[in-house]
């Protein structure tokens, strides 16, 4: 495939370029347990949550649209994660998206979204996280509520999806404890294997490669914890 910043990139710096090009061969060609999709969502989680809106902002929602994947997609992504990057981040990012929109003829606003069950009840979240949140701080767990139920509508980007989203977030922001083993569990439960959350994290390396090999160890931890390493 022709990797993000090929040419920019080359212009910039010869030798960075090559270094570059074989991090993504390694990260997107050899690694099948992701799909291209899957890599580009995540790549677009990272950049919201980084704030890298320029140039690799761009190529990954290029590469997005060349994929076939409806900006609606991205959007929705963009709101998804905004409980965990933050609404300022991802604002900026949504903002950045409209732009590349207009200037590519697209409107990814008149695409079809979700219900937000803002002025509802309740939460989707396990109860045993619930209790535990509200014995840390009752307000705090509405929020947490809150925000869980906005998203209970979401179907364009799916559990699996979700789930590897929050995972990078988790590795991004090294929120290995709770958050972390939750999200682990959710893909388990989305029918994720265990080589296939390795490769999520592994993928996330192309981010940050120390917080990448802190979170292999927690993930490894946890998989042996729950008997699905050799699964």
């Amino acid at each position: 495939m022709d990797y993000p910043s090929d040419v920019r990139v080359k212009e910039l710096d010869a030798v960075f370029a090559e270094m570059s090009a074989a991090t993504y061969r390694a990260l997107w060609d050899e690694l099948p347990e992701l799909t291209a999709r899957e890599k580009i969502l995540l790549s677009l989680v990272a950049d919201v949550c980084e704030q890298t809106l320029g140039v690799p902002f761009e190529e990954h929602v290029t590469a997005a649209l060349e994929h076939g994947v409806p900006v609606g997609d991205l959007r929705e992504l963009v709101r998804f994660i905004a409980y965990d990057s933050g609404y300022p981040a991802a604002r900026s990012a949504l903002e950045r998206l409209a732009g590349i929109e207009r200037a590519r003829g697209l409107d990814g606003a008149r695409e079809e979204g979700h219900e937000v069950n803002a002025d509802g009840t309740g939460t989707p979240l396990p109860a045993p996280m619930v209790r535990a949140v509200r014995g840390l701080d009752e307000p705090f767990a509405e929020y947490m509520a809150l925000q869980s139920r906005m998203r209970g509508g979401m179907t364009r980007i799916g559990v699996r999806e979700r789930a590897f989203a929050t995972m990078t977030v988790d590795v991004l922001y090294q929120t290995l404890d709770e958050s972390f083993r939750a999200h682990v569990t959710r893909a388990l439960g989305a029918g994720a294997t265990p080589e296939e959350l390795r490769a999520v994290v592994r993928f996330s390396a192309l981010f940050g490669l120390t917080r990448a090999w802190r979170a292999l160890r927690v993930l490894d931890a946890l998989l042996t914890e729950t008997g699905s390493v050799y699964a």
